[in-house]
């Protein structure tokens, strides 16, 4: 199964909605929050390529983007290959 990190933040409805799709899909994902851990804000922010909103999603160490972007891997097909890896 595939390595799955999510940046999160407590009160965003994308975070919360990303988290769901990956739950529902049975997938364990290691997620950091950003405002209880505010040092890897500029982690994240590095990582996704200088993408600053929450959530920010890395499959296997790549950058897929956030939540509208992991909802639409699911919609074309492309995210069970992904975690398959």
């Amino acid at each position: 199964m595939a390595k799955v990190e999510i940046y999160t933040s407590p009160l965003c409805g994308y975070c919360h909605a990303a988290k769901r799709l990956l739950s529902k899909k049975g997938v364990a994902f290691e997620e950091t929050n950003v405002i209880a851990n505010p040092g890897k804000r500029g982690e994240m922010i590095e990582r996704a390529g200088g993408r600053s909103t929450v959530p920010q999603i890395f499959i296997n160490g790549e950058h897929v983007g956030g939540s509208d972007e992991l909802h639409e891997l699911e919609f074309e097909g492309k995210l069970d290959p992904m975690l398959a890896r």
